[in-house]
């Protein structure tokens, strides 16, 4: 536990300054009956939530050191753990252990952006590079099984991004700029405004680094625009345009031996061009009709078209996928005396179809490149490894019912029946077909209560079931040969309880407290077929498991120039069946888990901040054989500042921000692959420079 003592140190150095608090909207400043969730999909206060729920908004986001991933906007947020992999916007998420195993991407987490859904229909969200962090309004995160709401996509929870509306005036303007160690640059351009009834915003920005190690250079683009339009008082119509273009190098995994030079690549990544490259086009509207008083419709349909390219050390994956969806709610809401219900109907419908194609990586021995150099791989095109079409349907049914008992009591229950369908059309002319179907059906179900006694202490309680389909990238990864489905893997089926409170004092301290239970049956495991192929991953049912812990989270503004915020995670995760690895823990999952902040503004223009965050020591393999091989935990802290002034009559912010501010040496993810290439190690001491000015 050194790790926290070291974090909570931080608190006593600042404590008795004084300053103006930024965060003027969060938790702690207001009362927890007047925030308000949609994640949930009927939107409620937060004290009629009977689940864990934390909350990121703008004043938080605004702080981030780069504003270009996932892992800078949840650091806060306990329950969560967010590896960087590659020092850019590649990342692994889990929330309480759901999603560990990933070789990329999310699972078992529901990721919205502004209504439209990441996942693809298996539950699979490649990425989240579609977000422009500057451009987000808010956050919400839901922890526990949601799958009653979401379908498999959401067993570990929801995160739900709600992106910037146009602004007060006909025309207003934000313009960003930013630099930093190891190459880092980011600009960032956006018009938005307000004319009658409509609502509009334009972003567009351009984000580029060498990252730490070698080879692992990444670059992307985003155009994202929002347009809100008020038709009459009863039809609202949004219609949302995200254009993505994303390429990162694949520095891959060290093994012990390597790590005296940290900053290398994996011998095979250069000379086999490693790298993944996602270029993506989203289309949306969603419409919000009210019919009469207490009667709306919602409708949202979206075409999502991805184009994909991953050249591995053993062959180069071309996807092509097209993506749609749509989704239709229907509520009502009926009062009689004390007693008010609230009651939704929905279904969620989407598609999914994938031509891919693999082909071999013609591997270059002597291929050298400039620190920073991107450049496409050189496949044999007289050969293909693989040649086929994956179609993919998700129909979700669900009926969720709120009911208010009173003032205080809020009771919640709701059920969904999912029907996923996968079928595989080999097109390779060979004489054994590996065309086949995956298809997975399943009936879950979740209530809950809430009780909130007074601003002081809400109470919640929850219980539901969920399920975990096995996902495009573990079905695709067929240990029997290069085409094909995975026909060994089931669904994991998992049962969920968890209770909690949460409350604020006067706008000076606030604090939400969870523990949970999960227990899941058919749960994953990753495993590697050696020597026949060594350098793929693949994935299996290993058995059950159990997931228990307490996740805590406070905020403490003493003095009107001080904030205090922290959050902390105990997690046990293992497994406990089948007898061979019984006990074992999961892998990358550490008990203890440590984020804190201090802000402190001495004068209304002059903000500092201060961090840390900390992980104990984590296991990385399943079997009995290297159960004993585990990673030492870090304490990484960081430090910003922030100047605020006016050009003319427009406002404008200087910030300068370090991370790992005392150059700590750490991993930044390790995969549980038995070959030994296991460790990939994270950046050294960083520092950014960041320039805001709005007009």
């Amino acid at each position: 536990m050194k790790h926290v003592v070291l974090s909570f140190t931080l608190f006593a150095v600042a404590y008795s300054a004084k300053a103006q608090t930024l965060h003027t909207d969060s938790l702690a400043a207001g009362k927890i009956e007047e925030i308000t969730v949609v994640a949930s999909r009927i939107s409620m206060p937060l004290n009629a939530i009977p689940g864990a729920v934390a909350l990121v908004n703008s004043n938080e986001l605004s702080e981030m050191p780069r504003s270009i991933a996932v892992d800078e906007a949840l650091r806060l947020v306990p329950g969560v753990r967010i590896d960087n992999q590659a020092n850019g916007e590649r990342v692994h998420m889990s929330i309480r252990g759901q999603g560990i195993l990933s070789e990329r991407g999310l699972r078992g987490i529901r990721v919205m952006i502004d209504g439209i859904p990441v996942n693809d229909p298996t539950g699979f969200a490649s990425d989240l590079y579609d977000v422009e962090w500057l451009a987000v309004k808010h956050i919400e995160v839901l922890r526990g099984p949601s799958a009653s709401l979401y379908g498999g996509s959401s067993n570990a929870g929801v995160l739900n991004i709600i992106t910037q509306n146009g602004g007060t005036k006909p025309v207003n303007g934000t313009i960003v700029g930013a630099t930093g160690s190891n190459g880092f640059r980011k600009v960032m351009g956006q018009l938005d405004g307000t004319v009658n009834h409509i609502d509009y915003r334009i972003t567009a920005s351009g984000t580029s680094g060498y990252g730490y190690r070698d080879h692992s250079a990444f670059r992307g683009n985003l155009l994202n625009e929002k347009l809100n339009w008020k038709v009459t008082e009863k039809l609202q119509l949004t219609q949302i345009l995200q254009l993505t273009g994303y390429i990162n190098q694949n520095a891959e995994g060290l093994n012990l031996r390597q790590l005296d030079n940290p900053r290398q690549a994996n011998p095979d990544a250069i000379p086999c061009n490693e790298y993944q490259k996602t270029r993506r086009l989203t289309n949306a509207i969603l419409a919000e009709y009210h019919l009469s008083s207490g009667q709306s419709l919602k409708l949202s349909a979206f075409l999502r078209q991805t184009q994909y390219k991953e050249p591995g050390s053993s062959a180069v994956q071309y996807r092509s996928f097209q993506t749609p969806g749509a989704s239709l709610e229907y509520s009502l809401d009926l009062t009689k005396g004390s007693i008010s219900n609230h009651f939704l109907v929905g279904l969620d419908l989407q598609w999914q179809t994938i031509d891919e194609l693999k082909l071999p990586n013609i591997k270059q021995p002597g291929r050298t490149e400039q620190r920073g150099e991107i450049s496409e791989a050189v496949t044999e095109d007289t050969l293909l490894l693989a040649n086929q079409s994956i179609s993919q349907r998700n129909t979700g049914l669900f009926i969720v019912n709120r009911m208010e008992l009173g003032e205080k009591l809020n009771f919640i229950a709701s059920v969904r029946y999912d029907d996923i369908s996968n079928q595989l059309d080999d097109r390779m002319n060979r004489p054994v077909k590996l065309s086949g179907e995956a298809n997975f059906k399943k009936l879950t179900a979740q209530a809950g209560l809430a009780y909130s006694i007074s601003s002081l202490l809400n109470i919640y309680a929850n219980w539901g079931l969920g399920f975990l389909p096995p996902a495009t990238e573990e079905l695709a990864s067929n240990p029997d040969s290069y085409g094909g489905f995975n026909k060994n893997l089931t669904a994991a089926t998992s049962r969920g309880e968890e209770a909690g409170l949460r409350g604020s004092v006067n706008g000076v301290f606030a604090y939400d407290m969870t523990g949970f239970l999960l227990l899941t049956r058919n749960d994953f495991y990753r495993y590697r077929i050696l020597p026949d192929r060594p350098l793929e991953t693949f994935y299996g049912n290993a058995g059950s498991s159990k997931r228990y812990g307490v996740e805590a989270w406070f905020r403490f503004t003493p003095i009107e120039p001080l904030s205090i915020e922290a959050a902390y995670t105990y997690s046990h995760l293992i497994y406990t069946s089948p007898d061979s690895i019984n006990g074992l823990w999961l892998p990358n999952s550490p008990q203890h888990q440590l984020s804190a902040d201090i802000d402190f503004t001495p004068v209304k223009a002059f903000t500092l901040g201060l961090g840390a965050d900390c992980q104990s020591r984590w296991y990385i393999f399943t079997d009995r054989v290297h159960s004993h091989v585990s990673q030492a935990g870090f304490s990484l802290f960081q430090a910003h500042a922030d100047y605020r002034f006016h050009l003319g009559n427009n406002q404008a912010v200087l910030s300068l921000a370090s991370r790992n501010l005392f150059n700590a040496p750490y991993m930044a993810f390790t995969e549980p692959d038995p070959d030994g290439n296991s460790y990939q190690p994270g950046p050294g001491r960083e520092f950014f420079c960041t320039l805001k000015f709005r007009f």
